[in-house]
């Protein structure tokens, strides 16, 4: 019994020293990591379990993570980002630029981080809020939304692919079922967002802006989307013959299990956003290799940590006891889902809060039914899901979307936070009903 109280009191420790002490979450993991280790493991497995549960995690998906960085910094710099958004706004039209902001933030969202691409298109966003009519509270709930969904969802993004890393899951198949689930999730945002923004004209100041590139630097858009939809569509292809076993030419399998690898497809990706780059000099890409290594470096190694406090909590057995008490449960699905969303509401990040709920769950699949290839996957997706809910003010997300939008904190809680938890929730379902075919 006392090892339960342990881990349950670590869990507690974190969310404490990372939300109401605001300590760094790379040692918050680290320390209580460590003090558990002592409190439970022998002498000779502490160093051993924390220097392999870092190490492991970091092969599983740091390369992942410094690839998928490197194209959102690049298409960031490069103007890609404005020169997509500005394409579908042509289909589109201006008078429906709630929905082409909608789809810029999803197209955008694969590879920028949330926040990122929030304050990358929020000077246009801005400019569209203006010429269309649409108040700033529907145009930045739409824009936040959309990319939040993938951001949770889909690697290469933090929580999710360390998550990824710590569970085993399938990163292929986690992309490309986690698009399947967040597209129609980010569609119900949107309409909830539009529902919630009726009434409301938000002040229009420019106190926060972003400054809009010249429209004749701006790169082509066929080229912008190319290291977005590429790798993509590489790692899905890979996916999609994985289950298709004795039906397709073994070359192409040979040569698809190479390139829809996601660290290759994500390699190529980087190569296809450098023909972005005017002039193509070395120092050029040396100097946005090196904003996105010093930008990857923070969440590779909050990502590590999780993945010690994970192995920690994996070697003191307790997923075996609380697997044979689920065995029995049919819970499933709901656990990661639930664990993920109180970690994600009680101290506000979505990567610590997948991370964590990995930590906890990964060792009790067998007893909720779900240690099988998509199993792992469907955990991992009910996992992101959770880590969606509920994105408030103790979220730097939230006031990335306040800030840059001009609104009042509770015009963005009133739009913005209530459809992360309809996003959440209906990704959640979304899982759980796929899981009646595929687990």
């Amino acid at each position: 019994m006392t090892t339960p109280l342990l881990v349950f009191g670590s869990i507690v420790l974190v969310i404490l020293l990372t939300s109401r002490f605001k300590l760094n979450a790379f040692f918050a993991l680290v320390f209580v990591a460590l003090a558990l280790a002592l409190a439970t493991l022998s002498p000779d497995k502490i160093v051993p379990t924390i220097k392999g549960g870092f190490g492991n995690t970091l092969a599983a998906i740091g390369l992942i993570i410094l690839f998928g960085t490197t194209i959102g910094v690049i298409l960031d710099k490069t103007g890609a980002t404005h020169a997509m958004a500005l394409a579908i706004l042509k289909l589109t039209g201006k008078e429906k630029a709630p929905r082409a902001i909608t789809i810029t933030g999803f197209i955008t969202g694969l590879p920028i981080f949330c926040d990122s691409g929030f304050i990358v298109l929020s000077g246009l966003n801005k400019s569209l809020a203006r010429t269309s009519g649409a108040s700033m509270a529907r145009m930045a709930g739409s824009l936040a939304i959309a990319m939040y969904a993938l951001h949770c969802l889909i690697p290469p993004h933090p929580g999710i692919t360390a998550a990824a890393g710590i569970m085993g899951g399938s990163i292929g198949c986690l992309v490309l079922l986690g698009t399947v689930i967040a597209l129609p999730s980010a569609f119900v945002g949107y309409l909830w967002v539009k529902l919630m923004s009726r009434g409301i004209v938000a002040a229009d100041s420019s106190e926060t802006s972003v400054d809009a590139p010249d429209l004749d630097s701006l790169p082509s858009a066929g080229l912008s989307f190319l290291p977005v939809v590429t790798p993509l569509l590489l790692i899905t292809l890979n996916s999609v013959l994985g289950m298709l076993p004795g039906k397709c030419p073994q070359t192409l399998i040979t040569v698809m299990t190479l390139v829809g690898d996601p660290v290759i497809a994500l390699l190529v990706g980087v190569l296809l956003a450098l023909l972005l780059v005017r002039g193509r000099s070395l120092h050029q890409m040396n100097d946005l290799f090196a904003e996105a290594i010093e930008k990857a470096g923070p969440i590779l190694a909050i990502t590590a940590a999780g993945g010690t406090f994970g192995a920690v909590i994996k070697a003191t057995g307790l997923g075996e006891q609380v697997s044979d008490l689920l065995s029995a449960s049919n819970l499933g699905l709901v656990v990661p889902f639930l664990l993920a969303a109180i970690l994600k509401t009680a101290q506000g990040s979505s990567t610590v809060a997948a991370i964590t709920t990995a930590s906890i769950v990964g060792p009790m699949l067998g007893g909720l039914g779900l240690d099988t290839e998509w199993g792992r996957v469907l955990a991992l997706l009910a996992t992101g899901a959770g880590s969606m809910t509920f994105s408030h003010a103790n979220d730097s997300y939230y006031w990335v979307v306040t800030r840059f939008s001009d609104i009042p904190p509770a015009v963005t809680l009133r739009v913005f936070s209530t459809a992360t938890l309809v996003v959440s929730t209906c990704s959640f379902l979304l899982a759980w009903l796929v899981s009646f075919v595929l687990r």
